[in-house]
């Protein structure tokens, strides 16, 4: 397969539904890559092909509920998503992968390493809520607040993540990519698989506990999602006893925003563990 040319949609069957995922098979170091919450597989469309020309066998994997996957599941928890992700690599008959979560999914690659060490070879978080500063009352009931606006209002969605998500502006690419989330957002039934994000906890407590594999945390350094986004950074790598790489100027979604940067700092960490 040429290395800018997106793999094949294939579909992995579980007891509480269908999970889409794609492949682009080889021989390289396998690297399982996980989208945030309200998104999919395809923001890392910029850094597949860069991991791939570097021999890296590269996974995406929507998650429950949004992408092609199916909408209706009875949870759509961080500790699904880890399930998931071993169940996957079960299917596809790998013994060892390093892990990337976004945001909502740093929680479950960490989950991940700890409930099954042996098939884990690292972790990578990139702009996660693990470790997360603690909120007070006023960011709590700001959170809750804008996961009802999302619910009722999908365009808030949109709003965000071409206002603020990429700090500089976005570009026609990314502007129509965002508008195919919002979009989404209004699908008969996605309601629920919305609702089940929203309202989760992506920063679950103590899951860090344990994780004995190499980890490597990324964070954009205009992150509007966290008020002091290299001291998170900094709480993760101590928590996880890894290194961290910040991406200067870019905000919660770096692999779409500045690929090159984030590949940067992942394909060392990838020679390194493999």
């Amino acid at each position: 397969m040429n290395a800018t040319t997106a793999p094949q949609t294939r579909y992995l069957q579980l007891a509480g539904g269908t999970l889409a995922y794609d492949d682009t098979e080889g021989e390289g170091t396998p690297v399982v890559l996980l989208p945030g919450m309200l998104d999919s597989r395809a923001v890392y469309r910029h850094l597949r092909p860069l991991l791939t020309a570097a021999g890296h066998r590269v996974i995406t994997m929507d998650l429950r509920g949004f992408g092609e996957s199916s909408i209706a599941w009875d949870d759509y928890g961080p500790a699904g998503a880890a399930a998931d992700a071993l169940a996957l690599l079960d299917e596809l008959g790998i013994e060892r992968a390093v892990l990337v979560g976004s945001s909502y999914t740093g929680a479950s690659v960490v989950k991940a390493a700890t409930t099954a060490p042996q098939k884990v070879a690292g972790i990578v978080l990139v702009d996660a809520f693990v470790e997360n500063l603690p909120q007070n009352a006023l960011m709590r009931g700001l959170v809750q607040l804008t996961g009802s606006a999302v619910l009722a209002f999908p365009k808030v969605w949109g709003w965000y993540l071409n206002k603020m998500a990429y700090p500089g502006g976005v570009t026609p690419e990314i502007a129509a990519y965002n508008a195919r989330l919002e979009a989404a957002l209004r699908t008969p039934g996605r309601k629920q698989a919305t609702r089940g994000y929203v309202r989760g906890n992506s920063s679950p407590i103590g899951w860090t506990e344990g994780v004995e594999c190499p980890a490597l945390v990324l964070m954009g350094t205009k992150d509007p999602d966290f008020p002091k986004p290299e001291v998170v950074a900094d709480r993760q790598v101590k928590a996880l006893n890894g290194r961290k790489v910040m991406i200067d100027g870019a905000g919660h979604y770096p692999m779409a925003q500045f690929p090159q940067a984030v590949a940067d700092a992942l394909l060392p960490f990838l020679t390194e563990v493999s």
